[in-house]
């Protein structure tokens, strides 16, 4: 997992995007969705960012040190939540989205199970053992 976004040309305005999730109890989403979004906000981040009781999920972009920045605060505060973000890095030339937006939903992957809890997810199984246990 790649942790900060790619080194861009001096040259170049380029910003820099970040995929991202974690699947996570969220006690309070209304209010992480708050904080969320006055920091993007505050960052001149955009992009936008699914919140549910299930975790986080979504797409911002912005200048690569504001970005590095959030990236780095959402995983070191909020009680621990999002230490182990899921962070996949790209870039772009040119604002990739014209919006700033968190959002609360009941699901950040929509899978229509009730009660379905995505942070069990039971035993980890090496590849090499995978035939053995089926």
């Amino acid at each position: 997992m790649k942790s900060s976004p790619p080194n861009v040309a001096p040259h170049a305005v380029t910003y820099a995007v970040a995929a991202l999730y974690r699947f996570v109890r969220i006690a309070d989403p209304p209010a992480l969705r708050e904080t969320l979004q006055a920091t993007m906000d505050n960052h001149d981040l955009c992009g936008t960012l699914l919140v549910a009781p299930e975790g986080l999920n979504g797409t911002i972009a912005g200048e690569p040190e504001s970005l590095r920045t959030f990236i780095q605060n959402l995983r070191s505060q909020h009680e621990g939540l999002f230490a182990d973000l899921d962070v996949k890095w790209s870039t772009a030339q040119e604002r990739p989205f014209r919006r700033t937006r968190v959002r609360l939903k009941k699901e950040i992957v929509t899978l229509g199970v009730a009660d379905l809890d995505a942070t069990d997810v039971g035993t980890y199984v090496d590849p090499q053992d995978w035939n053995a246990l089926i």
